[in-house]
């Protein structure tokens, strides 16, 4: 939110807009209205994926870690520390011994990564279970996910502005946290829920291929090439 980050062509990554809470990364605090180039996201690592929401900014590596900057508070920096602002990029603790971050999507207060072995691992708020690790308790450092069903593991990720929902590697869906407008999109609009829970059916035979979640709101492209949404419609 208020700022915007993109990748050059070196790997290296640019930012401008608001800057409050250190989320421009280079740092300083000074708003900046054109872009500009960060410090640096680690002793000559380049970004190779990136997310931003919130204050927030972080980015996958090319060694597969994630370093992240900017609003802290909720324990979304990662970095197994609540401050409220860091103006650099600065490395999440270990996300699992010998696990890598391939897809990462930060929503409102966390993040959220699937490792290479296919899990689910999220940081920062979780007062309604947006880290879908089976309780409501904030966590500084990456913390996996409760199981995403029998044998499944996740291909795709995208976190709204207080749930997340991620494509299985059967192409189902499941979501998990708040779920007051049906964006879990599991028949419900009981108030959260703190575990990976499948959506209700896509339709006959169908499948997801990519998705998108909102504040209140997930939407999916099916592999008919159709599209499928669900939660909140108050503005159409």
């Amino acid at each position: 939110s208020l700022h915007t980050c993109s990748f050059r062509d070196d790997a290296s990554v640019s930012w401008w807009g608001y800057h409050g809470a250190g989320q421009l990364g280079d740092g300083t605090t000074t708003r900046l209205n054109t872009p500009t180039q960060n410090t640096s996201l680690g002793t000559t690592r380049p970004a190779v994926a990136i997310s931003s929401e919130y204050g927030l900014t972080c980015a996958i590596l090319d060694d597969g870690s994630v370093s992240c900057w900017g609003y802290g508070g909720h324990g979304q920096l990662g970095d197994g520390t609540t401050t409220d602002a860091r103006n650099t990029p600065t490395q999440t603790s270990s996300l699992g011994t010998g696990r890598t971050a391939v897809a990462i999507s930060s929503g409102t207060i966390k993040t959220c990564a699937i490792l290479d072995d296919g899990s689910v691992s999220c940081w920062g708020g979780n007062y309604y279970g947006q880290l879908g690790d089976g309780s409501t308790t904030n966590r500084s450092t990456p913390t996996q996910t409760s199981s995403l069903g029998t044998g499944r593991t996740a291909v795709a990720i995208s976190s709204g502005g207080w749930h997340t929902c991620a494509i299985l590697d059967d192409a189902s869906v499941s979501c998990w946290a708040w779920n007051r407008e049906g964006q879990l999109g599991d028949g419900t609009s009981i108030n959260h829920r703190i575990t990976p829970t499948q959506t209700s059916s896509l339709g006959t035979g169908r499948t997801a291929v990519a998705i998108s979640s909102g504040d209140y709101h997930t939407c999916a492209i099916l592999d008919d090439g159709t599209v499928s949404c669900w939660g909140y419609n108050g503005g159409g």
